[in-house]
């Protein structure tokens, strides 16, 4: 069972989100500011923090900026009554990983503390697991029905990065950016020829298919 641990100094608010939490099969501990979240920490082991911003002695800014600092990667929600981009940013540099303004949608909520906690396992444990598909990024290696097939390393990135999140739709510019790189001279056209590899390579895999989006970009579908 995931753990998840709630800073936030409204008393009533931080039990709501707990009671919705645990209603979603999580176990939840709540503290009232960034000292005590810290404190927590110390004591035992969580996957997850959702934290305020504006909190005496020790700010949600300041918490995370001081987990970072420390090495800790655990992922960080961060909820606030600031919606100014300015804050967003300065939450964003300080190292959150998601960010939602006050009154919070609470459904959204448990959507994203489930995107963050399945994107911190698979960075966590470098593999991906879709049906009887298995991905490994150590040896770019993807087993399925008993088969194994070592891919090029771009093939591999960019069918990893699109089966981490089935059904998001990615651009070929983000392609381009998050795997050739911002100054890379290729045109986008080089996407298409690499998906076009992919889905020669997995035509008959039950597990996945390549979609096109026609205009837009491409996804996995399970």
């Amino acid at each position: 069972m995931f753990k998840i641990l709630i800073a936030e100094d409204d008393a009533d608010l931080r039990d709501l989100f707990k009671k919705i939490l645990i209603q979603s099969g999580y176990a939840v501990l709540g503290v009232s500011n960034g000292k005590e979240a810290l404190d927590a920490l110390d004591k035992e082991y969580f996957d997850l923090i959702i934290s305020d911003i504006m909190m005496p002695v020790l700010d949600g800014y300041e918490l995370v900026r001081s987990l970072r600092e420390s090495g800790n990667n655990i992922p960080v929600l961060t909820v606030t009554a600031k919606d100014a981009f300015d804050d967003m940013r300065m939450g964003f540099l300080s190292g959150m990983d998601d960010y939602m303004v006050k009154p919070v949608n609470l459904n959204e909520m448990v959507l994203r503390v489930g995107a963050l906690l399945r994107r911190a396992q698979i960075i966590n444990e470098r593999r991906l697991v879709i049906g009887n598909t298995v991905m490994e990024c150590d040896s770019l290696t993807v087993h399925s029905n008993g088969e194994s097939m070592v891919l090029p390393q771009k093939e591999f990135m960019i069918l990893y990065k699109m089966a981490s999140f089935p059904g998001k739709i990615f651009t070929r510019q983000q392609f381009m950016d998050d795997i050739w790189g911002y100054d890379s001279e290729s045109d986008t056209h080089t996407v298409d020829v690499h998906i076009g590899r992919l889905r020669d390579k997995f035509k008959n895999n039950p597990d996945f298919k390549i979609t096109t989006i026609r205009g837009i970009g491409y996804k996995v579908e399970k």
